[in-house]
């Protein structure tokens, strides 16, 4: 069994896996073996099922990075795992039990992201329907990833993985940074989530801080930044 830690990065809402490319790179080029894993964005309970069943497949030490709604998800998912040996939150949400992304993005004003995301409806298995988000085209580059080449932003725009609404609204049921140790990176030009929340957040985990200015796609416009502080994390 390994001892050196595996990385295991969620991506949050209107993103995919591919978001965290530069991280991987970065991580592989310093040893740490890295799984980027598909976040289903369907619900807050079973998107943390579907990624607590990815890490019982991995034997050995886990640092576990979520970006955005994400970080709810690794807050949800880690509960119990022996093996998570750190949380990273990457302008992310931190939830406590109770708290849903859509309560926490509200709780500090700066926010403009409900104005540039459009509702869609998706069927469910059951025949019902249900509502998804997704931000508008030609609004994603400024609300969701200012600082990223525009070209990039247009693809990452035009890839975007719409969040059901239930996931931002559902509660988290576990709060996992209460016993296991925590880092934020927070991003003090962030769109998405204010930086007031984002610091609340992370005082409340005590988590260990590292401000940069960025925007919301911090794993995109800087991926030294965020490969550094999953990094000290895993050394820890």
């Amino acid at each position: 069994m390994s001892t050196e830690p595996t990385v295991v990065l969620v991506h949050g809402a209107f993103a995919d896996s591919s978001s965290w490319n530069g991280v991987v790179e970065n991580l592989r080029a310093q040893g740490y073996s890295v799984l980027a894993a598909a976040n289903p964005l369907r619900g807050l309970a079973s998107d943390a099922a579907y990624i607590a069943s990815v890490l019982d497949t991995i034997e050995g030490p886990v640092v576990l990075a979520g970006h955005s709604y994400g970080g709810s998800v690794i807050t949800v998912a880690a509960a119990g795992k022996a093996n998570v040996t750190a949380l990273v939150y990457i302008a992310a949400f931190i939830p406590a039990v109770g708290e849903s992304a859509l309560e926490l993005t509200g709780k500090f004003p700066g926010s403009t992201l409900g104005p540039t995301t459009s509702p869609a409806e998706y069927p469910l298995p059951d025949g019902n329907s249900a509502t998804e988000l997704y931000i508008r085209q030609d609004e994603f580059p400024a609300q969701f990833a200012a600082d990223v080449p525009a070209a990039v932003a247009a693809t990452m725009a035009a890839t975007q993985r719409p969040v059901a609404l239930d996931a931002l609204e559902q509660p988290a049921t576990a709060a996992a940074w209460q016993s296991i140790p925590s880092y934020a990176l927070l991003t003090t030009e962030d769109k998405n989530i204010p930086i007031q929340a984002q610091r609340f957040m992370a005082e409340r985990a005590g988590s260990q801080v590292v401000e940069i200015a960025a925007s919301h796609a911090v794993s995109v416009a800087d991926p030294a930044a965020v490969s550094d502080l999953i990094a000290l994390a895993a050394k820890k």
